[in-house]
């Protein structure tokens, strides 16, 4: 509570005079707090509460001995409790409206006789004893000139004995110092929303200015400099402890006409502060003059010449700046387990930056920022992250810095008991806070830390690992462990006896092992094996846990989260499979605690990339708990099962087991949580997958999936949109699908969507486009919003894939068009550009062009054009493929080719007619048709019957003349017809 006090709490008087607390929001928030704190202490912490003060609190009451009952003694206006110390002396005594107390016990009792006027009594009681940890512990726990040395203090009595009553007031110190954390924690939030500069707009101002000062006489001041060049994460020059006052940095500005002036620049404004203190590194905090809103503003009252200058200057400073409410915490929430808070805040960049900074924004520039990478979920190991490193100063650190560096001493040189102690008054930091982070690591700390890790000793070990797990979420940090040997012990220590020294040690490995090399280390080390071990224990489907099952599910728990970071390499995918971590994470699906399923499903997921994996989730039952999963609370759960749905449902029996444990309902309901963009994503491409089964499309019908996802075509991510539209094109199967998508207005997005950038969203929809385009209806919007247009313009794309799926969407809208031989004509270069794709070395191009041929060529015009440009010597080069899709479609071109001018004779001259024969041998009847009309229509020309005759076609023919498929009936009979014709009239010329 003594530093919240001094540094947080609204004061009437500055320093520590004998000031009252002001009457605001803040203050009577922190006293709320502190209320709270004493009145459970007792409850939650009764041998500590019952621990005597070194001298009681006291301060004047508003209370009289009227309040007091049972447990207390009253004679008159005097009261003392009967509860007594050691020296038989009263823990609480009340004569003449002076109230002394003697323990937290006694503060707890108090608090609820004071009912209503509770708030009163804290008030008073604080202001009368502005550091309350010298009464409750002793003046050598004091907080002195803002530097808290008690821990240090008890450090040394620690180090020198073993007396229990120290370690009872290192259990009360530690608590009062965690409650002081999450009070400066809690002022920073409330000052936060009180506030109109930022650290943006004052280093953009800064900037400006310096630009325009300088030696000359036209310049606006002679020297405008920071007092500290150290830039924290959130932007702020200001020590933390003054950021909580709303203070973000400190300038000296030298104007020309008057003497240096030391500023502060806060959240509220700008104001003269006392300046440097003599003999210090330090600043007289205290405002010295009123508070303006900007630097330009201070200084136009202060500096004539300033004014002067400014005016002569090309750019206008005096407009009206605009700011906004962006100081804002971004991070607050109590860390897991440790009772630490966590107390980073960060300022977001200004959205509207004054009219002076617009003007000079091409000049001026931003601190930097230490970032972390965010992990992506690659299959592959070419997913290295790269550190980012901070610009770090060398002067003003801030007060965490050299608390640590206090500590330091103690961890590297203290007895077992103090090197415990150490690590716990370590851990009372903010840990997540960059600055402490960095202090660990460039102090010495960290190889420390892991040489704790090589030591017998559990205790240390423990707290070591507690310590690097969090921590470790920096990526510096995180390397830098990597580059001492850390990852090496950690996976050693995996076979440690102790149940927690193994459960850390994954946890930590699972946020160490986030890059390449640290992956690689973790399987080189045989770690995977050991990791995989942890999952052994036995699962249970209750969430009502015995403490054996308990134990069990957290060490799975760890195992999978480090097997979850090592599974973005595909070797440790095989390693985690060749481990037997399969059956065993299958086993953990069955079971209902989120905080295991979490992990496991995310592996899972990653892993669902390798064909094994797909094979092993569909034949372990995991299918089912995938989609028991999808109806989870927990939105990250429920991501990674859709995300294990849409890698492994390319496979049809999969598809068929989603339906069958209705994932397809379940799918479709959580398309109506649109703001998870992560989720959306995963849930659309699962729904994507599933749609290739047409008993799916039915399904989905049903469940009016279609309609949701028309909804979602308009502001979503690309990835997104990739799922959606692939989905839409699976649905179009059925034609009332087709319909629906016309109905709700879904033909308009979808045609926009082909003046994108994205690959695999032009593939997607384009396809669906093309299958829109089957309905005639469909096709009037189509070509009206000149979507026919757009797909042409694809053609040109370099990537064959986008080439591909535009070209097989053409071939609807030649067919459904009202006017497609004129809508063809009116590209210009269009059918030029159709057959000069007949050069690709692309199969799935060639097979598109020839269907967009064999439509084109249904119009004898377009034909003709299409042989100008040469369409039949590139068709006849293609005739010696093997590729039966291919090979029908080209068929099919080949057979409408043939109906202009001499076609016929220049396919038989460039030799595509005996490899047509082969045709006839492959064992896919719709090759069979096609050929066979390509044949027939060949087969009017005498030569290309000679050759047909000469490559065995007629033997070949006469047993499709009875099949069942008319088509090919008749363009089989009608070829041999003609090769029959050939031969008489051969014949009657030979014999006359």
């Amino acid at each position: 509570m003594g530093a919240a006090l001094a540094r947080a709490a609204q004061w009437t008087a500055a320093g520590s005079g004998t000031g009252t607390l002001e009457i605001t929001p803040l203050n009577e928030s922190l006293l709320n707090q502190i209320i709270k704190f004493v009145e459970d202490f007792s409850a939650r912490h009764p041998r500590e509460a019952a621990v005597v003060f070194r001298e009681p609190l006291e301060w004047k009451t508003q209370l009289d001995s009227s309040v007091f009952g049972e447990g207390y003694e009253i004679n008159e206006a005097t009261v003392q409790s009967e509860a007594k110390g050691k020296d038989g002396q009263p823990l609480l005594l009340l004569t003449e409206s002076t109230l002394r107390v003697r323990s937290f016990d006694q503060l707890s009792c108090l608090l609820q006789i004071a009912m209503e006027k509770k708030l009163k009594e804290a008030q008073a009681c604080l202001e009368a004893n502005r550091d309350p940890i010298v009464k409750i512990l002793g003046p050598e726990y004091g907080t002195v000139e803002g530097e808290d040395t008690s821990v240090l203090h008890l450090l040394e009595k620690v180090k020198k004995d073993d007396d229990p009553e120290t370690e009872m007031k290192m259990k009360i110190l530690v608590l009062l110092h965690q409650f002081d954390t999450q009070l400066l924690n809690s002022a920073l939030k409330q000052i936060s929303q009180q506030v109109r500069l930022n650290p943006a707009a004052v280093n953009d101002e800064v900037n400006l200015l310096k630009n325009f000062s300088g030696e000359g006489e036209d310049t606006v001041l002679e020297s405008l400099e920071y007092t500290s060049d150290y830039v924290f994460s959130n932007g702020c020059q200001a020590p933390p402890w003054r950021q909580v006052h709303g203070e973000i940095c400190y300038l000296v500005i030298k104007p020309h006409d008057t003497d240096p002036l030391s500023i502060t620049c806060s959240t509220a404004g700008v104001f003269l502060n006392g300046g440097r203190l003599e003999g210090k590194n330090d600043i007289d905090y205290e405002r010295k003059s009123d508070v303006y809103k900007d630097i330009v503003t201070f200084l136009r009252e202060i500096s004539p010449t300033f004014v002067e200058n400014m005016a002569k200057q090309e750019y206008n400073f005096f407009k009206e700046p605009t700011y906004e409410k962006s100081y804002q915490p971004v991070e607050g929430a109590d860390a897991k387990d440790s009772g630490q808070s966590k107390s980073l805040h960060d300022f977001k960049e200004d959205n509207e930056i004054s009219t002076v900074i617009v003007t000079m924004v091409s000049i001026c520039t931003t601190p930097g920022k230490f970032e972390d990478v965010v992990e992506s979920s690659s299959e592959t190991e070419e997913d290295e992250e790269q550190p980012v490193y901070h610009q770090e100063g060398s002067s003003d650190l801030p007060p965490e810095y050299w608390g640590i560096q206090k500590l330091a001493k103690y961890l590297k040189g203290g007895n077992p008991t103090a090197t415990v102690i150490s690590l716990c008054c370590l851990r009372d930091f903010n840990l997540a806070e960059e600055t402490c982070q960095l202090a660990i690591r460039d102090l010495g700390c960290l190889e420390v830390l892991i040489n704790l890790l090589d030591t017998e000793e559990i205790r240390c070990q423990i707290g070591s690992l507690k310590i690097l797990k969090e921590i470790s979420q920096n990526i510096l940090i995180r390397h830098a462990i990597a580059d001492l040997g850390g990852l090496e012990i950690m996976v050693d220590i995996l076979d440690s006896p102790d149940e927690e020294v193994k459960c850390l040690a994954a946890e930590t490995i699972a946020y160490v092992a986030r890059f390449k090399d640290a992956r690689k280390t973790v399987r080189q080390r045989a770690g995977i094996k050991k990791l995989v071990g942890l999952l052994k224990g036995t699962s249970v489907a209750s969430t009502n846990l015995t403490l054996c099952q308990a134990r069990n599910t957290e060490m799975a728990r760890c195992g999978a989260l480090a097997l979850w970071s090592c599974s973005k390499s595909t070797k440790n995918k095989k390693a985690i499979h060749e481990a037997g971590g399969i059956p065993l994470l299958a086993r953990w699906l069955r079971c209902s605690v989120a905080d295991i399923l979490i992990p496991v499903a995310g592996t899972l997921q990653e892993c669902a990339s390798e064909q094994s994996y797909k094979l092993a989730i569909r034949t372990e039952g995991m299918v089912e708990y995938f989609v028991k999963n999808l109806n989870s609370e927990y939105e990250e759960l429920q991501l990674h099962c859709a995300s294990a749905i849409f890698k492994c449902a390319e496979d049809k029996v999969t598809r068929d087991l989603v339906r069958q444990h209705g994932g397809l309902q379940l799918l479709s309901a959580l398309l109506d949580n649109s703001e998870n963009k992560q989720l959306l994503a995963a849930v659309t491409g699962a729904i994507w997958k599933c749609a290739v089964s047409g008993e799916n499309v039915s399904k989905f019908h049903e469940c009016k999936t279609v309609e949701s996802l028309i909804e979602l075509l308009t502001d979503q991510p690309e990835e997104v949109l990739v799922n959606i539209v692939g989905a839409l094109a699976e649905c179009c199967q059925e034609p009332k699908n087709r319909s629906i998508i016309r109905r709700c207005g879904g033909i308009p997005p979808l045609v926009k969507l082909l003046t994108g950038t994205n690959q695999s969203l032009l593939v997607n929809a384009s396809r669906t486009v093309g299958a829109c385009a089957t309905e005639p209806e469909n096709m009037i919007i189509i070509d009206r919003l000149d979507g026919v247009r757009l797909l042409w313009s694809l053609l040109k794309h370099s990537d064959p894939d986008v080439q591909a799926s535009a070209a097989w969407a053409i071939c609807p809208c030649i067919e459904n068009a009202k006017d497609a031989r004129e809508m063809v004509r009116s590209f210009v270069g269009g059918l030029e550009l159709v057959v000069s794709l007949l050069k690709s070395k692309n199969k799935e191009v060639l097979t598109s062009i020839c269907a967009a041929v064999t439509n084109i060529a249904k119009d004898e015009e377009n034909l003709a054009v299409l042989t100008d440009h040469g369409v039949i010597p590139l068709l006849s080069k293609l005739a010696n493929t093997r590729n039966n899709k291919l090979r029908r479609h080209l068929a099919e071109a080949i057979s409408h080719c043939c109906v202009w001018g001499n076609n016929r004779a220049v396919f038989g001259e460039a030799k595509a007619v005996a490899p047509l024969v082969r045709y006839l041998k492959s064992d896919d009847p719709s090759v069979h048709r096609a050929t066979a009309q390509a044949l027939y229509q060949l087969s009017e020309d005498p030569n290309n019957c000679i050759t047909m005759h000469e490559n065995g076609v007629v033997k070949l023919l006469l047993t499709m003349v009875g099949s069942t498929d008319e088509a090919l009936q008749e363009a089989a009979a009608g070829c041999i017809a003609n090769i029959r014709r050939l031969a008489l009239a051969t014949e009657k010329a030979k014999y006359g």
